[in-house]
């Protein structure tokens, strides 16, 4: 998998954590605010038709299923976190041409949902959005 540049946010899921109550435990029924997961547009036919990056121009994002391990880094910071899939999103056609910035560095589109334990991780959870590369875990 190529590195993906873009935004990174964040969601609640599962039991009760930090700022989240209890809600579902997304679409491979593993995700927990609480672990170190993340959501990924492209989990299935049925996820991509949802979230859709294509309609932003963001092409060649790879099928991963559940489980699968990403590492994303926070371009402001240089933190890295290291998450496995549990969910499908963000739902990025939504967000095309939303911008985030550090300094001079920008990213735009949502390319990633991490736990709010994987972004605080790396970036304060008031940020809301930070710039990110997206790897291969």
């Amino acid at each position: 998998m190529a590195a993906l540049q873009g935004e990174v946010s964040w969601f609640c899921c599962g039991n009760a954590w930090g700022p989240c109550g209890s809600v579902g435990h997304g679409a491979c029924g593993t995700c927990n605010s609480g672990s170190y997961q993340h959501a990924w547009t492209n989990t299935s036919d049925a996820c991509y038709a949802i979230t859709r990056p294509d309609r932003c121009g963001i092409t060649g994002v790879s099928r991963r299923t559940c489980g699968f391990r990403h590492a994303t880094t926070n371009l402001c910071n240089g933190k890295r976190v290291v998450t496995s899939i549990a969910d499908c999103g963000p739902q990025t056609d939504l967000f095309c041409g939303e911008r985030a910035c550090c300094g001079g560095t920008c990213a735009s589109n949502r390319v990633i949902d991490l736990t709010p334990a994987a972004f605080s991780a790396i970036a304060s959870l008031s940020a809301g959005l930070v710039p990110c590369r997206v790897d291969a875990g």
